[in-house]
């Protein structure tokens, strides 16, 4: 019998982050088939609060903490999220573990 481990995935709940993250997913199960896949939306201080300036924040990592909080304390396992988002330095603990292949540079409307 083959054992599915299920994959906690740390995602943001718009449709460009679901969309990477369903492509994590399928680069994953090519490699992992039998692996099982849980989303897990979490909402940033930079999805909840719309009445200030993203400057307000300090800038950097006010889409990334509660990542790395649930990465942390094991809400989840791993995070998809956009490197345009991510802060230079990274938190204590953390890493880039994989990118996907970019997609076609000349993709635009």
């Amino acid at each position: 019998m083959t054992e599915h481990r299920t994959i906690r995935i740390g995602t943001r709940g718009s449709q460009l982050a679901l969309a990477q993250t369903e492509m994590v997913i399928q680069a994953l199960q090519r490699s992992f088939p039998h692996m099982v896949a849980e989303k897990v939306v979490l909402r940033t201080i930079g999805d909840r609060v719309h009445n200030k300036p993203l400057a307000a924040f300090g800038g950097q990592g006010i889409f990334v903490a509660e990542f790395e909080d649930a990465l942390c304390d094991g809400r989840i396992d791993l995070a998809v999220h956009s490197a345009k988002d991510m802060p230079m330095k990274l938190g204590d603990g953390m890493e880039i573990a994989g990118v996907l292949p970019r997609g076609d540079p000349h993709d635009l409307l």
